[in-house]
């Protein structure tokens, strides 16, 4: 898979769960459904963070600057955007090429996070295991810190 269909899925993965946990909190609030959103948000929260790794592995494999890492790790917070930046990466050329597997003549291949990267690309099973942990392993704590409780009044 190359990156620019590895990171439109998951741009559009995790435009489809917002729409779940839309459709969650409007049986929650609208028809009393409380699991409506635990299961809505449970399956977003997972896909977001998915989304979140995807989108520095590619950036930092498309040598996208820090500002554009940034900036698709935001569109994950509004509701569907990750689709039209996905559309605008694609249209700028930001996606094309495939996996960096080996340092190239750029400076920035000596970087640690290209190094990583080329160790992650070097062993995609166990790399794709241990991100699905990490993932799985966040989400975990999250759940247990609870979701942000407001001050009292």
């Amino acid at each position: 898979m190359s990156p620019k269909r590895l990171y439109r899925t998951f741009a559009v993965l995790e435009a489809i769960t917002w729409t779940l946990l839309i459709a969650g909190m409007v049986l929650k609030y609208g028809f009393g459904i409380d699991i409506a959103v635990t299961i809505g948000g449970g399956i977003h929260g997972f896909v977001f963070l998915s989304y979140a790794v995807v989108a520095v592995v590619v950036g930092v494999n498309q040598r996208w600057n820090l500002g554009r890492i940034a900036f698709a790790l935001l569109t994950a917070i509004v509701p569907y955007a990750t689709i039209p930046f996905e559309l605008w990466l694609v249209r700028r050329g930001h996606l094309e090429g495939g996996w960096r597997r080996e340092a190239g003549d750029d400076p920035a291949d000596g970087s640690f996070p290209n190094r990583v990267l080329r160790l992650v690309l070097a062993r995609p099973i166990l790399s794709i295991a241990v991100g699905v942990l990490a993932v799985a392993a966040a989400f975990t704590v999250l759940l247990v810190i609870g979701p942000p409780v407001p001050p009292p009044a």
